[in-house]
């Protein structure tokens, strides 16, 4: 495993690896690495021949009254967790991304504006800007994401088709705590009675699932259901429960068909996000 800091670095050594014909899997990452990372680099080690992982804390998806400077980094930790599963761990500085007049953005519109586009603004300008510069770097033939980030991946997904870029777009399902918790690096800001409390989010959704089972499929009856149930744990605040068409990510009203539905929830000071696919039988 090499560890490279530079985009020179690492295109010399991909068009090595992709003179031999090999196969190029990606996993673009803000580090601090828990299973649900790991899953989808053993899922691209399955898959490819050579596997990148990149590290980047990326400054300009965060808001002024964000985490960015707290947000959990430990290289040497990540580090060891990759060893013998990736070949390529991209760390680049800001500076190396972003030069000092760096004015160019990538903006997906509508879908970046919705949902945590709302709370966050600015934040999938972000992200679909260093996502398509990392594309761009590395050049894979697939790049991988877990699908608790659903609407992150909805918009990169638009990106690529939008600007050509020859990616295969994978997404993963999300990798859970044993109480169902989706695994999420911020989940390290909780503290013991929240951790407890943050469960809320996972509980939910399964009362949402078992509801359009049993053939409740009014949104805004499930959304009230919620609203009641989460209203029960003290330290939880809702940013927003909504309802979408799982592929356009337009909002339904009744779950005629297979459906998405989003959370985004304050559990204290931290915001977690979460989804489950709700099938309309």
């Amino acid at each position: 495993m090499k560890l490279i800091t530079t985009i020179a670095a690492l295109r010399l050594e991909l068009g090595r690896c992709r003179k031999r014909g090999r196969r190029i899997g990606f996993v673009p990452t803000m580090g601090f690495l828990h299973e649900g990372h790991l899953s989808l680099v053993r899922q691209a080690r399955k898959e490819n021949d050579v596997v990148v992982v990149s590290i980047f804390v990326n400054p300009i998806q965060f808001g002024p009254k964000e985490d960015f400077k707290t947000y959990p980094r430990d290289l040497k930790r990540d580090s060891g967790l990759l060893r013998g599963l990736a070949d390529f761990v991209f760390v680049p500085p800001a500076r190396e991304l972003y030069v000092a007049d760096f004015c160019t953005f990538v903006e997906v519109r509508g879908l970046s504006g919705e949902y945590c586009g709302r709370s966050r603004p600015g934040h999938f300008t972000g992200v679909a800007t260093v996502v398509a510069k990392l594309l761009n770097v590395v050049a894979p033939d697939v790049v991988y994401f877990g699908q608790k980030d659903a609407q992150q991946v909805a918009v990169i997904r638009k990106m690529a088709g939008d600007l050509n870029i020859p990616v295969c777009v994978k997404v993963m399902p999300t990798v859970r705590e044993p109480d169902g918790l989706a695994m999420s690096s911020r989940n390290t800001y909780l503290s013991p009675k929240e951790r407890q409390e943050a469960v809320v989010l996972f509980q939910a959704l399964k009362s949402a699932e078992h509801a359009v089972a049993t053939g409740l499929r009014d949104t805004q009856k499930i959304r009230g259901m919620l609203e009641d149930f989460i209203a029960h744990t003290p330290s939880a605040r809702i940013d927003y429960i909504e309802f979408v068409d799982k592929k356009t990510f337009e909002r339904v009203k009744t779950v005629d068909r297979d459906a998405l539905l989003l959370l985004a929830i304050y559990i204290g000071k931290t915001r977690l996000i979460d989804n489950v696919f709700l099938k309309a039988k």
